[in-house]
């Protein structure tokens, strides 16, 4: 996507938008990552608005976060709470913290947001050094092999239909660069409205060897929250890595 930069993903038109989205799996995350954290202390990769860190903290878990939007971060501080939480600006795979954690977790595709394998490489051997020794890595990403089945690698998709507006989700798939452009195109009596996303995915065997690099192993492996069994039908991954 020519002269895109992350920062357009995440200004504060979109991150309204993406504050507003509620997927429905909230709940069984948070329950999933307080189980691993064992007391905490837990960091946030791409914290954002505060949509897992916030309840997690709430069942009294100590979640710090890392994220490079304002945006997002000020509605975080606009939440019940979201004033406590301690907060790095900056690259979330330069995990530029001190202290080490039991739980560091990335959700919802984010590790993808990192445009190279190089960053991805780099965000693994940051997060390891940042464990303590009981200390798991958990990531959730989509499974990739759907866009290997579109034609010609685009797609245009009705994300809603409702009476006073449609969003269509438009994407294109370079499967040598192993990156998704995508564009979800809002049209209302308002306007056309355009929040422009591009990633870069990794297969579940690449995630693992990744994090052999860093030190670390795959422990679990699910296709969702609620800890379902990860198959070749899966469209989601939750990866937990440890030492």
């Amino acid at each position: 996507m020519k002269d895109y930069d992350p920062a357009l993903s995440f200004d504060e038109e979109h991150a309204a938008a993406e504050d507003a989205t509620v997927r429905g799996d909230e709940a069984a995350t948070v329950a999933f990552l307080e189980g691993l954290a064992r007391g905490g202390p837990a960091l946030e990769l791409a914290i954002g608005s505060g949509r897992i860190a916030l309840p997690l903290a709430a069942r009294g878990i100590h979640v710090d976060g890392i994220d490079f939007s304002e945006a997002m971060v000020a509605r975080l501080r606009a939440k019940p709470g979201g004033g406590a939480l301690s907060v790095t600006m900056g690259d979330f795979a330069d995990v530029g913290v001190p202290g080490r954690y039991r739980l560091v977790y990335l959700v919802f595709n984010t590790l993808f947001n990192l445009l190279t394998q190089d960053d991805q490489v780099r965000c693994f051997g940051n997060v390891a050094a940042r464990l303590d020794e009981e200390g798991v890595f958990v990531v959730e990403g989509f499974v990739p092999s759907w866009l290997h089945r579109l034609r010609d690698g685009e797609y245009v998709s009705a994300e809603s239909v409702e009476t006073g507006s449609v969003t269509l989700g438009v994407g294109r798939h370079d499967p040598v660069a192993q990156r998704l452009e995508e564009s979800h195109v809002r049209l209302s009596p308002g306007g056309i409205r355009l929040a422009p996303i591009v990633c870069r995915y990794a297969w579940p065997s690449e995630l693992d060897l990744m994090a052999r690099m860093a030190g670390l192993r795959l422990k679990e492996r699910w296709g969702g929250w609620e800890r379902e069994p990860f198959t070749a039908d899966s469209r989601n991954c939750v990866s937990v890595y440890g030492r």
